[in-house]
């Protein structure tokens, strides 16, 4: 368990096994031991890297909002930090945009990419999910505390109380547009994404990510020269809130980060 001070944060972060390094970035209001169904797999042969981003876990929050793209340089400095060229990079849901991000703004840094259950631009999400992501607040942070993300937070946070500015963060940035479709053809890094059947992303958009990653606009061939470096995988019976605990994830993700 250590902490590195990356862009005016002290970033806390927790290491298990050896080998190449992956980096693990959990989701929204989480934590990185929610990662923690995966270390056991991953560990067995890589140096796994588990991170609580921002405002997160025992990671205090700084004066500054809750952007992708931000925490996106501080995985960057991260990886210089641990003096890793490289490593391979694992994100779910909003830890998984931090991943995208990080592999459109410093491409340099990540030899492997990772995304589970998020899309690559907001309209990605069904409707229904925006419509809850647009009714959420900082009014909300109250009536959460009965639920688990809040008893991790109380748990870990070196300032619980910060649980209110917390919500309100994260509110913010889900009211945001955006889309990043147009910088997605550009990621240099073999690519794997991950959905459940039942995910709050939209099917039609998961196939869509995946072509503008390469994926799927052509046969590979007999001998599969044609296949793209990106692959895509469905899980079955899984939906956004429950695909970490599913067998079929570090069924798809260790031959992918071994190849």
């Amino acid at each position: 368990m250590s902490y590195a001070d990356v862009n005016g944060l002290s970033l806390y972060f927790e290491e298990h096994g050896s080998g190449e390094p992956v980096i693990l970035l959990h989701g929204g209001l989480g934590a990185a031991e929610t990662l923690a169904p995966l270390v056991p797999v991953l560990s067995r042969n890589r140096r796994v890297i588990l991170v609580d981003l921002q405002g997160h876990g025992r990671t205090a929050d700084i004066d500054r909002p809750l952007r992708p793209e931000f925490m996106a340089d501080d995985i960057a400095a991260l990886i210089k930090h641990l003096g890793c060229e490289r490593a391979d990079l694992l994100g779910y849901s909003t830890g998984a945009d931090v991943a995208l991000r990080t592999a459109i703004q410093h491409p340099h840094t990540v030899r492997r990419l990772v995304i589970v259950s998020t899309p690559c631009k907001r309209e990605g999400w069904h409707p229904e999910v925006v419509a809850a992501m647009d009714q959420m607040s900082a009014q909300a942070a109250e009536a959460m505390k009965r639920s688990p993300v809040h008893g991790l937070y109380a748990r870990l946070a070196p300032r619980p109380q910060d649980w209110p500015v917390l919500v309100g963060k994260t509110a913010e940035l889900k009211h945001r547009d955006y889309d990043w479709s147009a910088e997605v053809p550009a990621i240099t890094a073999p690519t794997l994404l991950v959905f459940g059947d039942a995910d709050a992303i939209r099917p039609a958009h998961m196939v869509e990510f995946y072509a503008l990653l390469g994926g799927g606009l052509k046969d590979a061939g007999f001998d599969g020269s044609g296949r793209s470096h990106a692959q895509l995988a469905i899980l079955p019976g899984a939906g956004h809130y429950d695909i970490l605990a599913h067998p079929g994830l570090t069924a798809a993700i260790a031959p992918f980060l071994a190849s």
